[in-house]
């Protein structure tokens, strides 16, 4: 039996007519995996919950390997095969049968052939295969609140949310509106004191919103993590918009303030965005800004991106000031520092479409007639600006800091393409 605090385990799969020891075969190879987290499975383990790789010691096993694999996908479905294959004992030519019968029932899979003489990378290859393989696991146990529904404006970014778990994994938990004003009113002054003096104490300026107003959307914030604790949530989407036209608040800083805490946390019900928020977290374990692309340079290769809230611990500064479309409320005005990073979006009617570019970030910008926090970002890549008045997947679009558009490109490749 597995020990339920693994994060990944391997089952070795040897001839039933092999002369020597499963145990003495590639010893070396089974002594590694052991330093790579990998827990040594049995046969009988095959419908544990967690990743699970092939290690072919021998060939002559492939009808053995494909009743497990067959075990496995009655349960989880067309998850990928992963499979390890060594230099001897025909281990490699019994993985290249087995993965080209799985190709031909239309499953994903992948062969990490653990030879360091041939390729001295190989145990690199295999860390990055379990942890983008974590990854997968990881959505299947995220459960996502969507409060109220999405954004009347999302006209493509509206979802059948069955498929959506079918593809993703992730589950979304509708919840009313209502429930988080309710949760708002009977947050107490005394229950967001700490929270309240360190927002107002690192802001560089406090230009337009009143101590009411600063109040009101820490308890915003109050209440959204009273909800996400209580229904035990990992992410989260906010009808935020309705807090700005039945409350006289804003959801931004309790959107940005989630963020930092780890939690995922979309504007305007945008579930399409937030999923992706909550992958290029898991896959690179960076905060990602949510914003809209204002301005497109076709001839720089640049976009200008802006949103009336940001985690604040993505900026050097920040200033208070109200939100842009109603003047009401609190929106962050934040400041980046240049860096390299990725912007990305989903999309499609299945979200099985990806827009993704690593990016330069040239200057933060101050223009009255837009969202608060602006950045300005030069595309790298083969993704271009144009893409975007040509070929558009939604109105938001994603970023964070460092380039990782290489690594979230073979995720995608593997888990959802």
């Amino acid at each position: 039996m597995h020990d339920v605090n693994s994060k990944y385990g391997y089952i070795s799969i040897a001839s039933s007519i092999t002369q020597i020891s499963p145990n003495d075969i590639a010893a070396d190879i089974q002594t590694e995996l052991f330093h790579h987290s990998l827990e040594h499975l049995t046969e009988d383990d095959i419908l544990a919950d967690i990743p699970i790789v092939f290690l072919v010691l021998t060939g002559g096993t492939e009808q053995k390997i494909l009743g497990l694999w067959q075990k496995r996908r009655e349960k989880f479905g067309n998850e990928p095969i992963f499979l390890l294959a060594h230099p001897g004992n025909n281990s490699l030519p019994a993985a290249l049968e087995v993965l080209a019968r799985i190709h031909q029932e239309n499953v994903k899979g992948k062969i990490i052939y653990l030879d360091t003489n041939s390729n001295k990378d190989c145990w690199k290859d295999l860390d990055q295969l379990l942890k983008h393989y974590q990854v997968y696991y990881q959505f299947k146990r995220t459960r996502v609140g969507l409060i109220g529904s999405p954004s009347d404006w999302l006209v493509a970014s509206q979802l059948d949310f069955n498929q959506l778990s079918v593809i993703w994994g992730a589950a979304i938990e509708q919840i009313e509106l209502e429930e988080l004003k309710t949760k708002i009113a009977n947050v107490t002054d005394e229950e967001i004191e700490d929270v309240h003096y360190t927002f107002l104490k690192n802001a560089s300026e406090i230009k337009e919103p009143k101590k009411k107003e600063l109040k009101q959307v820490v308890k915003v914030y109050a209440a959204l993590k009273k909800l996400v604790e209580e229904k035990n949530l990992q992410a989260v989407s906010v009808r935020c918009f309705d807090l700005v036209t039945d409350l006289n608040t804003t959801g931004c800083f309790a959107l940005a303030k989630l963020n930092d805490d780890g939690i995922t946390a979309g504007c305007e019900g945008d579930i399409v965005s937030t999923i992706g928020m909550i992958w290029a977290n898991y896959l690179t374990n960076q905060t990602v800004w949510m914003a809209n692309p204002a301005k497109v340079d076709e001839q720089n290769n640049s976009i200008l991106l802006a949103h009336c809230t940001v985690p604040i611990g993505m900026t050097e500064k920040y200033k208070l000031r109200t939100h842009f479309e109603s003047g009401l409320g609190v929106g962050i005005q934040g400041e980046f520092s240049k860096g390299k990073a990725t912007v990305f979006r989903l999309g499609g009617k299945n979200m099985n479409k990806i827009w993704i570019s690593n990016a330069e970030i040239l200057q933060s910008t101050d223009e009255e007639n837009l969202c608060r926090t602006q950045l300005l970002v030069k595309l790298h890549g083969s993704a271009k600006a144009s893409d975007l008045l040509t070929e558009p997947l939604g109105n938001h679009l994603l970023l964070m800091r460092g380039t990782y558009s290489k690594e979230m490109l073979q995720w995608w490749e593997m888990f959802i393409n």
